[in-house]
């Protein structure tokens, strides 16, 4: 599964937004770090994913692959 562009961008712009890729029992997880002051909140409209972290908003369709997408102690987590 790739992390969505539009998140992929806000990352290489931003320095305080990181981006992880793990694997587990062939399960993928990105997790998305919005910065130590950022607590982001989460809404699903249909297939798309709203974002909001701090003062600034992301959205973007959710991954054909996703089978669960949560915020969990400040980072927005994907899973395959």
């Amino acid at each position: 599964m790739e992390t969505p562009s539009q998140l992929r961008s806000a990352a290489n712009t931003r320095e305080d937004i990181a981006i992880t890729h793990r694997e587990y029992d062939e399960k993928n997880v990105i997790a998305v770090d919005f910065g130590p002051d950022a607590m982001p909140s989460l809404d699903i409209v249909g297939e798309s994913v709203i974002v909001v972290a701090g003062d600034r908003q992301f959205e973007f369709e959710r991954p054909a692959e996703a089978t669960d997408i949560t915020t969990n102690d400040g980072m927005l987590i994907i899973k395959e």
